[in-house]
């Protein structure tokens, strides 16, 4: 077994810039991402554009950004890529980097046969350390269902809320958005309608 040193921030980011290759990194380790489908690419620009637009047309100063911009976990000193996130207001930033935010209200994340587990487990609990994290979407590529779970005040409690077939309006109460399954599920190919 192959005995990998861990890195310090300033090194991972300098990795990554000399690499050209995006890669999580999580309390010195750094694990490579890797490259995905047609469906999850159209799904993730999809999410962006909706609620950006959405965000818009209330004028709110809510900011969405997308996959290659990073997030900054200082509890458990990790960067991450999300598919999407929100950021309200102010953009906190780590020292280390301005090409990182501190503060999500939302995180999306398109899942994967790979990454499904992770992301509702492993990355919901780490995202879950951000004191202004309130919301995190996740979208099926498989099937026309997005799970939705929101913070109940600032406890520790969830709600979740599961949104199924092309009919339904997703509602997102952490930045007041409203987007049809209809117009995220737009141009993606053979998603069997139930």
């Amino acid at each position: 077994m192959q005995n990998i040193p861990s890195l310090t921030v300033a090194e991972y980011i300098q990795q990554e810039i000399d690499s050209d290759t995006k890669y999580e990194y999580h309390d010195g380790k750094i694990y490579a991402l890797a490259g995905g489908t047609m469906n999850h690419s159209t799904l993730s620009v999809n999410a962006t554009v909706e609620i950006h637009s959405k965000l818009k047309e209330l004028q709110s100063k809510c900011r969405t950004f997308n996959s290659d911009f990073r997030l900054n976990i200082s509890k458990s000193n990790s960067y991450v890529y999300p598919d999407l996130m929100v950021v309200c207001g102010e953009i906190e930033q780590p020292k280390e980097t301005e090409n990182a935010a501190m503060n999500p209200i939302l995180i999306v994340e398109v899942l994967s046969k790979s990454t499904a587990e992770y992301d509702r487990g492993d990355k919901f609990y780490l995202y879950s350390k951000i004191p202004t994290f309130k919301e995190y979407v996740l979208i099926d590529q498989y099937k026309h269902v997005v799970d939705v779970q929101y913070r109940v005040d600032s406890s520790s409690l969830w709600k979740f809320t599961r949104y199924e077939g092309l009919d339904k309006m997703i509602k997102l109460e952490s930045i007041s958005v409203k987007i049809s399954m209809d117009d995220l599920y737009y141009n993606t190919v053979n998603i069997p309608t139930v």
